[in-house]
Formats: C-alpha cells, sequence, structure tokens
C-alpha cells in the first residue's frame, strides 16, 4: 500500500502553483472543519449554534464574563475557543519542526525530540516548579521563559558536543541529540522524585502533555512567534529541498550548507523550546505527520512544509478531543493519545524501512 501511495506521489511531484493551491486550499478548508468539530466536543457539548453564537459573540468583542452570555457561550468563549486554537498552533508547529529535521537529518525518523531541545525546555519548567517560582511574575508568564532557557541552553550544548572544526556533521549532531535527551531526561526524573507528591503528580501530568485553557494573551503571544519562524521556514524550503539531496550536490548547487543548517537548526530548536513551554512534552506528531504528508503529496518542502502543519494542527486538535472527551468529565494528557497513534505508525515505518533494506 505504501509503495502504490509512493508510486503516486511520484507520479504528481512536478509542483505547479495550481496543485499547491489545491492542495493548500483543501487542507484549510478541512481544517476550518476539524477546528468547528473539536469545538462542540468536551465535558459539555454544544451544538453547532452555539459555536456560531459565541465565535460571533467573540468576534464583536463581548466580554467572557457578561451577563448577557449563557453558560455554554462563557465556556465556549473563555476556555474551549483559545484551547482548540492553541491544539492546532501546537500541533502545526511540531509537524513544520518534524518535516525541517528530517530533511536536515535525511531521516525520516527524525522528530523535535531527538535532538533533545524538548528535553532541556522540561528541565528548564522543573526547576522553576522545584523553586516554588510562580507561574507569573507582575502578570507576565515565566513558567515559558525558564523553559526558553532550558531549551536554548540545550541547543548550545548539542552544538558544542556536535560541532568538529567549524563543520556540523549530521550523524555527530544526532548522536549528540540522543545522548543529551537522555541525560535531561534522567535530570527531570530526579527532580519528580524529590518533589512532594501533589507537586510531582502536577509536573509529570504537565511533561506528559497539556493544552488546558491557555487564555487568550499567551495565545496571541504563540501565534505570533509561530507565524513568524514558519515565514522564515517557508522561506528557506527551496534550500530544504537541495539539502536532501545530500551535502556535496548542495555545495555544488551553491548552497552554503554549513550556514544554512545552523540556522535551520536554530529556529527548529527555538520553535521546540516555545512549544515545549506552552504544552508539554508531545510526541510522534512531529514524526508521523510529516512522514504521512510525503508520501501521500511528494517530497517537494515548498509544498510538504505547509501542508504538514496544517494536518499536524488538525491531528493534534482531534487528539485534544478525544483526550478531554473519552473519559468526561476526567481528562487525560494529549501526550498519551499522540504516543498510542503515533507509537504503531513508528513501528510500521521502522518494519517498512526494514523491508526495503533486504
Amino acid at each position: 500500500m505504501a509503495d502504490i501511495v509512493a508510486s503516486w506521489a511520484q507520479a504528481g511531484a512536478v509542483l505547479t502553483v495550481q496543485r499547491w493551491v489545491v492542495v493548500i486550499g483543501g487542507l484549510l478548508l478541512a481544517s476550518l472543519a476539524v477546528l468547528l468539530l473539536c469545538l462542540q466536543f468536551g465535558a459539555t457539548s454544544v451544538g453547532m449554534g452555539t459555536v456560531a453564537t459565541a465565535i460571533a459573540r467573540l468576534l464583536r468583542g463581548d466580554e467572557a464574563g457578561s451577563p448577557s452570555l449563557a453558560t455554554s457561550e462563557i465556556i465556549m468563549v473563555q476556555i474551549r475557543f483559545p484551547r482548540v486554537l492553541m491544539g492546532f498552533l501546537v500541533g502545526a508547529s511540531l509537524a513544520a519542526v518534524g518535516v525541517t529535521l528530517q530533511a536536515l537529518l535525511r531521516n525520516p525518523l527524525a522528530d523535535p525530540y531527538v535532538l533533545g531541545v524538548s528535553s532541556g525546555s522540561a528541565l528548564g519548567v522543573s526547576v522553576a516548579i522545584l523553586f516554588g517560582i510562580g507561574s507569573t511574575f507582575m502578570l507576565l508568564p515565566v513558567l515559558p521563559l525558564f523553559g526558553f532557557a532550558g531549551g536554548l541552553l540545550a541547543l548550545v550544548l548539542i552544538y558544542r558536543l556536535a560541532q568538529s572544526k567549524g563543520r556540523l556533521p549530521v550523524h555527530s549532531l544526532l548522536l549528540a541529540g540522543v545522548i543529551l535527551n537522555a541525560i535531561l531526561t534522567a535530570f527531570i526524573m530526579f527532580i519528580t522524585s524529590i518533589m512532594e507528591p501533589n507537586r510531582s503528580a502536577g509536573l509529570m501530568a504537565w511533561l506528559m502533555g497539556s493544552l488546558t485553557a491557555p487564555g487568550y494573551p499567551a495565545l496571541g503571544v504563540f501565534l505570533m512567534y509561530v507565524v513568524l519562524v514558519l515565514g522564515v521556514l517557508m522561506h528557506k524550503a527551496q534550500s530544504l529541498n537541495v539539502l536532501t539531496l545530500g551535502e556535496e550536490t548542495a555545495r555544488s548547487l551553491g548552497i552554503e550548507t554549513e550556514g544554512v543548517k545552523k540556522q535551520l537548526f536554530v529556529l527548529t530548536a527555538l520553535l521546540t523550546g516555545a512549544i515545549v513551554s506552552v504544552s508539554g512534552m508531545i510526541g510522534f506528531v512531529g514524526m508521523v505527520v510529516p512522514h504521512a504528508v510525503r508520501l501521500l503529496i511528494g517530497s517537494d518542502h515548498r509544498l510538504l512544509l505547509p501542508a504538514s502543519a496544517l494536518v499536524g494542527g488538525m491531528f493534534l486538535s482531534l487528539a485534544d478531543t478525544i483526550a478531554r472527551t473519552i473519559m468526561s468529565p476526567a481528562e487525560i494528557p494529549v501526550g498519551i493519545v499522540t504516543a498510542l497513534a503515533g507509537g504503531p505508525f513508528f513501528l510500521y515505518l521502522l518494519l517498512w524501512r526494514k523491508d526495503r533494506m533486504l
């Protein structure tokens, strides 16, 4: 089946403006449908009419606590709407980072967590929680700053470990990421082991992935950050196409490979740090989604990157809806849902690659 799909993708591999518009336009419409679907379900399910009314009130700027709003509309405006949008943005970002890393490392099994940057961000937040640092200071969010700092520290360490004679070999980068990821995870587990039981449980729940009620200020900041980084990655899409041909070929075509690799590495690391700071550690989205989309539409990153971002957003939005409804009113971490969906796919991918190598 995979070979058939790959053959179909290869047949339509030539990217035209018309093909780009059709694919991205179709995915945008599908994304809108998925978001409207996800808005209807939760601990209290509502109809499409309530969703439409709540969106209209939100666009008019009605206050969430206004007495004119019904309870279901307050839930929609104050909780569900920002949560669903945050889930879509996080999923889109994870998929875009996965596409970039898989092209950079020329390995379809790579994902944002392989390099250990997400573990660095998680360790930064864990340290803040361990020392009782509040989530805000003078109304400014603090924990995301610790997550961001941890991700940057991990980035610097990986760079120092992998760099050799001014170059950044891909295999050294991958190996350094795997080793650092293991070390940072051990530190996180140590911190959880010395915490009080209730705080340790809260930290573990966050580490398994959470999109709980981010609020509009956090959503706005994250949206600006995602748009900026994804815009730069799209600008580098043609360079990603060339890098997948191999570094020697890329250099012969005039690409300054080391500089481009450093830029892409920094961008993906920074975006991963921001993702982890707002949602915890959500695995498999960055690995599963890009590979599935690549099978369907081919490997041209000018189309693959935005298409994967949209599919990643839909995937995580649906996964989060399942996480908050399947055992309602209880809620399970969304990272568990993505792992249950992505784990079997990961095994399938390994077996498929093994068969092709025999």
